[in-house]
């Protein structure tokens, strides 16, 4: 997992091919006017806009989840917002099978601790990481985008 503020966002290119253009979508466009959808900005690359109540901490962590075709790059638009988190091979209490068609895994597991993301700020979750997110008061925006290991 990273977590860091956009405008450090171009030390991570190196990390995935499709990172640069990834953050270079964001860069370019005015993220905090994006509607709520899902759409695809480039082959192996899919934004998801959200908008939504805050859920408490226990509300969420019924989400608790990971991936395994897929990097999320999540990013607060409007928060700010909470998240837990967890290594992936520290959990070991699976919450029914992998969907291949929605890429989701998800655990009973409790995390191992919360972070927060402030407006601006993105974090990066590879498929070892286990996240549940929206967590927070009042309305939340962010964009997730979807990077197709």
């Amino acid at each position: 997992m990273i977590v860091d503020s956009l405008q450090n966002a171009a030390k991570y290119f190196s990390l995935h091919p499709k990172f640069k253009e990834a953050f270079e979508y964001v860069h370019q466009n005015d993220i905090s006017k994006l509607e709520e959808g899902t759409f695809e900005i480039a082959e192996g690359l899919k934004v998801i806009v959200i908008v939504g109540k805050g859920a408490t901490r226990e509300e969420s962590i019924k989400g608790f989840e990971c991936h395994d075709q897929n990097i999320d790059i999540q990013i607060s638009i409007k928060g700010p917002e909470t998240f837990a988190w967890k290594p992936r091979e520290k959990c070991v209490s699976p919450n029914g099978d992998y969907s291949f068609e929605r890429d989701v895994r998800f655990f009973h597991d409790k995390p191992d601790l919360f972070f927060e993301l402030q407006e601006q700020q993105f974090a990066i979750l590879f498929p070892t990481d286990v996240h549940a997110a929206m967590i927070g008061d009042g309305a939340l925006k962010k964009i997730v985008i979807k990077v197709k290991i």
